[in-house]
């Protein structure tokens, strides 16, 4: 072999270990750092902004509350964090439907608002939305649904007029919208070893686990009444009721049990906003 080829491949070579070493060397880095500090190292990397219409921003802005009192560059980041998730995913109608920019719109905004604190915040689980008018009927377990998330199908479905309900009163801790992707958050982290799903996991873990040593704090939680019933189904239902206190009624959840409230914004990594 040519002696200036050679030198070339070794090059190469040492050059490709070096990578490996330092990329491993990272993420072990990272790994450590995010169960320290209960963040990632960074948050956004973002080389070109996607946009949304003037039309979605004119809904964004006069529709979903919690965009208005984001700062500037916030608000950037959540326009191209909605466009991004609006342009990834498949909006599909059922019973003559077809999905509205208002519908997209609401839809990836509420997907965006619980995993702005995330850096990997596109839920891989979920690959298309499927939007019903109203409540439907499932074959499956025969009953009537206002929405499900389905992570065989890669899918994630509402009943639009439910979906519209959970934000017409906004601090009665019924939110459609932030409870199925409470429950698709939840099984993507389980599924997934990036940095904000390991933030999250721990999170849940050292929150069931405070739960298990506290058995005065699970009582309480019961008799006050504070989370609805539903949320002692199993872990998943408790995690995604905790998620629609923790966004519409933050200062009552923080006042009457701070420690699960912490828990919950490690698990978010939702520092803004007062949260």
């Amino acid at each position: 072999m040519n002696p200036t080829l050679k030198l070339i491949f070794l090059i190469i070579f040492f050059i490709g270990m070096a990578m490996v070493v330092l990329s491993r060397f990272y993420v072990f880095f990272e790994q450590q750092y995010a169960l320290k500090k209960k963040k990632p190292l960074f948050l956004n990397a973002i080389v070109f902004s996607n946009k949304i219409s003037d039309t979605q921003l004119q809904i964004l802005k006069s529709k979903f509350s919690f965009y208005n009192r984001l700062n500037n560059k916030e608000q950037d980041i959540f326009r191209h964090r909605i466009a991004t998730f609006i342009n990834t995913k498949t909006f599909v109608g059922r019973e003559s439907i077809v999905p509205t920019d208002e519908m997209k719109t609401l839809i990836a905004s509420t997907a965006v608002m619980l995993t702005f604190g995330f850096r990997n915040y596109l839920i891989d689980i979920i690959e298309t939305i499927i939007i019903y008018p109203k409540s439907y009927y499932s074959q499956i377990n025969e009953t009537y649904h206002k929405g499900e998330t389905n992570p065989q199908l890669k899918a994630i479905v509402f009943s639009w007029q439910d979906f519209e309900l959970g934000y017409k009163i906004g601090d009665d801790n019924l939110n459609l919208g932030i409870h199925e992707f409470g429950h698709a958050i939840h099984l993507n982290a389980f599924r997934n070893d990036d940095i904000s799903s390991l933030i999250f996991n721990q999170g849940f873990e050292n929150l069931t686990n405070y739960l298990h040593k506290h058995e005065t704090i699970r009582q309480d939680l019961i008799t006050s009444k504070y989370f609805r019933a539903y949320a002692y189904t199993n872990h998943f239902e408790f995690f995604a009721v905790l998620l629609e206190n923790f966004i519409e009624t933050p200062i009552e959840f923080k006042s009457q049990f701070p420690e699960l409230y912490s828990y919950m914004k490690q698990m978010l990594n939702f520092k803004l906003l007062g949260y």
